[in-house]
């Protein structure tokens, strides 16, 4: 994987700013296409989906830990379920944003992708090219179905979550953790759903990038 990329690069794709068709023009020359980086961006939205499920994960065990306290500090117990929650805010964010790229360098290679075919003058090469690109485009299709349908199931939960931190701000007592108890049973099976649909999602990561390697 080309991960490591030169100093001249950088500072190009620095100047050229929000640019991303001069960045990709630059990162070509240099041996770095748009396949690559595709690879890379999906391997990257992989990783920040598995992040988001640690995280996810991590809330939800605070906010169990906050829900069964019995003494000592409550406002400890709640600043850290509070930490957590913004926590997971910040890697959905991050995912949205990896989903966006991948969006952003697919399009980019399927126009040229399509451009190109027309300059390739041999019949059966140009019809070979047309099917994988066909291929490349279901397979895509289907990737980022399963991404945004896995990131759908993220507000749900954060919405919940920031619901019961704002509730407990002005209310940090017994018996205000005792009227969102009742909830938690519902944010444990909205979170369950999470999981499993960002596993599916790393799933068809993989897979895409097994197809793209191996194209």
């Amino acid at each position: 994987m080309k991960k490591l990329i030169t100093t001249a690069v950088l500072s190009t794709s620095l100047l050229l700013g929000g640019c991303q068709s001069a960045y990709y023009g630059a990162m070509e020359k240099v041996g770095y296409h748009k396949r690559d980086i595709m690879v890379d961006r999906v391997e990257d939205a992989k990783e920040s989906q598995e992040e988001a499920q640690q995280q996810f994960s991590s809330a939800l065990e605070e906010m169990q830990a906050l829900l069964n306290h019995d003494g000592g500090d409550l406002e400890s117990a709640y600043n850290k379920a509070k930490d957590e929650y913004e926590s997971a805010q910040d890697a959905a964010d991050d995912v949205t944003s990896r989903i966006d790229k991948v969006e952003d360098v697919a399009e980019a290679l399927f126009d040229e992708w399509q451009s190109e075919i027309g300059e390739i003058s041999k019949a059966s090469l140009r019809r070979n090219s047309e099917s994988k690109l066909k291929e490349t485009r279901r397979s895509y299709t289907q990737l980022v179905k399963s991404m945004r349908r896995a990131e759908s199931k993220m507000e749900p939960v954060l919405t919940a979550m920031k619901d019961n931190m704002l509730y407990l701000k002005h209310n940090l007592n017994a018996q205000a953790i005792g009227a969102i108890k009742g909830e938690f049973a519902s944010l444990q099976t909205d979170i369950s759903g999470l999981i499993k649909e960002m596993n599916k999602s790393i799933d068809e990561s993989n897979k895409f990038i097994a197809s793209l390697e191996n194209k």
